[in-house]
């Protein structure tokens, strides 16, 4: 186990499972005490008990981000058990494959749902996480955005806004906090091998998945979880103190190369 966040008390949401079970697994064997925030108990509960089984300190706490309440109770659960807290990772996103789209085609009920997830869930969690955190002048805030977020791709219109708009906010929160003593950076991570970016691959001649990886992308390969679990270790330790209002791509360098259809 490292010590890079001995000490330190953690929220991650959404940690489940693909990135952020990735990341509550490194925290945890960096010294963190961390709480897995997450509505999937079975996938929740396991994250913890494979953190306790390393020697970690961890507790599930079910939220679902998406709801007010859920958020505050679960924010307090940890101010109770922990009386602290440094770091909140928002982690937490949803893509709806085939019912994600273009502006003209989208379900409103669909939009709401995926502005709720991936949007509303930094609002709620991140008011919470500042209660804390302003009583001592100090945090870490780290969100997750995507490539979707700082470059132009079509056919998921409701997450795309969702990530522009999660880039722009950690903007205005590491203005706002900063001199508070409270860092806010966003990763954006793209071509990330999970369960989730097997959904994300639409079934179209639009988007071809190897020719992504084989010409789109300069690292020519697809990323690991544990990688970005890594960048986000960095923006929570002391390392990165220096460090507000970024946007790290971990992309491989997608985000780089511009258009990411297939060449017709």
């Amino acid at each position: 186990m490292g010590d890079r966040l001995i000490n330190k008390v953690c929220a991650i949401t959404g940690a489940g499972r693909g990135i952020g079970e990735a990341g509550a697994k490194l925290f945890a064997a960096e010294g963190a005490y961390v709480f897995v925030l997450e509505l999937d108990e079975t996938a929740g509960q396991a994250c913890v008990e494979a953190i306790r089984a390393a020697g970690g300190k961890a507790d599930f706490i079910k939220t679902d981000v998406s709801s007010e309440e859920s958020v505050k109770a679960a924010f307090e659960t940890i101010e109770a058990k922990a009386g602290t807290l440094d770091v909140l990772y928002n982690n937490a996103s949803v893509y709806l494959n085939g019912k994600d789209g273009i502006i003209t085609e989208i379900d409103p009920a669909i939009w709401h749902k995926v502005l709720a997830i991936n949007l509303d869930s930094i609002f709620y969690c991140t008011r919470e996480a500042l209660r804390i955190m302003l009583k001592k002048g100090a945090g870490s805030i780290i969100n997750t955005a995507s490539s979707a977020g700082v470059v132009g791709i079509p056919r998921c219109d409701a997450y795309t806004a969702a990530k522009g708009a999660t880039v722009a906010l950690t903007r205005s929160m590491a203005s706002e906090y900063g001199p508070k003593g409270i860092r806010v950076n966003c990763i954006a991570p793209a071509a990330i091998a999970t369960a989730m970016i097997k959904e994300s691959n639409p079934d179209d001649d639009y988007f071809d998945p190897n020719y992504f990886i084989k010409v789109r992308t300069p690292l020519r390969r697809w990323g690991k979880p544990e990688e970005v679990a890594e960048l986000a270790v960095f923006l929570a330790s002391d390392s990165s103190s220096y460090i507000n209002g970024t946007i790290i791509a971990a992309d491989g360098g997608i985000t780089i190369n511009g258009d990411l259809a297939k060449a017709k």
